[in-house]
């Protein structure tokens, strides 16, 4: 199994950013200073990249070796431009379908969702640059390999995602417990993007502002919400459902 790759230092890092290597995230002692410190902190800034602040004991279990203040993990994939993979799949799928996941935050369930979505045919997968899980061994082994697989995209911000789904012609339809629909009273017929949210908060506000139709699935239990790797299997395979059996 391929795992991800960590480099470290400053001036490492710094040279990793400006030759736009594929970095998942990146961590940066507190409080740490200096001159070549803070071009790093611009640069990650100028990027948009993932970051964030941690005490050095977090470095040292990351690296054994002089970090220097600064570890950053490498992604084991490449990422596709957005624009490029849905021009490109519009024009060889009638109905295509993709998969956007606002703010998830655990490895394992990005992992099970990556490996259903290959197993259902969704086209691409779309996270935020930012606040996403990162894509590392433990996601990879929970795809079960099948992040090699599948065509996955950064962005700066969801919404942006969203719209230009919209001006393409994909219907994006949020998982949203708010819904006054069931997802077997959604069509999923045409080509959409489905929105599945964090595993606390959901789909955010600002995301089902702008979004198309929102769905739920039914619950009859006392549990309130079922685990969102699980939830996206059960919209993705109402997808497979009407566009393949719903006539027999």
């Amino acid at each position: 199994m391929q795992r991800e790759t960590k480099i470290y230092g400053l001036r490492a890092i710094l040279e990793a950013i400006e030759a736009d290597k594929s970095i998942d995230k990146i961590f940066l002692q507190k409080n740490l200073k200096g001159e070549l410190f803070k071009k790093l902190e611009k640069n990650i800034r100028a990027k948009g990249l993932n970051f964030s602040y941690v005490p050095t004991q977090k470095l040292n279990r990351l690296t054994s070796h002089n970090h220097q203040g600064a570890v950053a993990q490498m992604a084991p994939i490449t990422f596709h431009d957005l624009d490029k993979l849905v021009t490109n799949v519009i024009q060889n799928k009638k109905n295509p379908l993709f998969l956007v996941l606002d703010q998830l935050s655990d490895v394992r369930n990005f992992g099970a969702i990556i490996r259903t979505a290959e197993c259902t045919g969704v086209d691409g997968i779309i996270i935020p640059k930012k606040g996403s899980a990162p894509i590392n061994g433990d996601t990879i082994k929970t795809s079960a390999g099948a992040v090699f697989n599948i065509p996955i995209c950064k962005v700066d911000h969801i919404k942006d995602a969203l719209f230009y789904f919209q001006a393409s012609n994909i219907k994006t339809i949020a998982a949203s417990e708010k819904a006054e629909n069931t997802i077997y009273k959604t069509d999923f017929t045409k080509g959409c993007a489905i929105i599945v949210g964090s595993e606390g908060k959901g789909v955010s506000p600002s995301v089902l502002k702008i979004i198309d139709y929102k769905a739920k699935l039914p619950m009859f239990g006392t549990i309130a919400s079922l685990n969102v790797s699980v939830a996206c299997g059960a919209f993705l395979y109402e997808v497979i459902r009407q566009r393949q059996f719903s006539d027999l």
